[in-house]
């Protein structure tokens, strides 16, 4: 669907829809993950360590269902890649698309896995906010609110603080946690941690930016 720079047909629905589909599909595992997985301490395990429960297999649907939504939502701000902002933000939303995939196929104990966190999530958090930016500057659409471009690399940030401060309360406990060959079952007496939490506003904040940013281009539409 082509049309001139403002007009509405330049905008594809039906990947906005997908996107937003993938970006259901993806909370709905990570949701599920939580229930059938209890042993996993939200408030201290990341996302990732689910890969070492009983459902490896609702983790990688997690991952891929995040993947797609991206993958889709360049389709859907395509017209976007008039603009430099906007193929710059298409490029660093194709790095999280890649990034998300690889997240979804080497797990947490894969030598990859640190690799895909370091590609996917930081280029997510800068899509997010150059996307919103250049979406606010078309006539013919109204972009997402720009605190849901900016929640991504919040959390990220604050994700990266509290996981700071998680290890230095486990050094601080006579944990080496660089020395460790498998995950702790349990925390040192005294010491709590909230860098699950912190991780899991990320995914939050990305899925609600997406949805948000699908939204826009199916409303345009309508």
């Amino acid at each position: 669907m082509v049309a001139n720079q403002d007009g509405v047909g330049a905008w594809f629905a039906p990947a906005a829809a997908i996107a937003i589909g993938a970006t259901i599909v993806s909370l709905a595992a990570l949701l599920l993950l939580h229930v059938l997985s209890p042993e996993f301490a939200p408030s201290w395990r990341a996302v990732s360590e689910y890969a070492n429960g009983r459902y490896p297999w609702l983790l990688t649907l997690t991952f891929i269902g995040w993947a797609v939504s991206s993958f889709a939502l360049i389709a859907t701000l395509w017209p976007l890649s008039t603009t430099t902002l906007g193929r710059v933000g298409l490029v660093f939303l194709s790095l999280a698309g890649v990034g998300q995939t690889m997240g979804g196929l080497f797990d947490i104990n894969h030598k990859l896995h640190g690799l895909a966190a370091m590609i996917g999530i930081p280029s997510l958090c800068i899509a997010a906010v150059l996307l919103t930016m250049a979406l606010s500057r078309r006539s013919d659409v109204t972009a997402p609110p720009v605190w849901s471009a900016h929640l991504p690399w919040f959390s990220f940030a604050l994700m990266l603080g509290a996981l700071a401060m998680f290890t230095s309360a486990l050094k601080s406990a006579g944990v080496d946690v660089m020395a460790q060959t498998t995950p702790l079952s349990q925390l040192p007496e005294g010491v709590s941690g909230y860098v699950g939490w912190a991780n899991r506003l990320l995914f939050a904040s990305t899925y609600l930016w997406a949805a948000l940013a699908a939204l826009s281009v199916l409303r345009a539409r309508a």
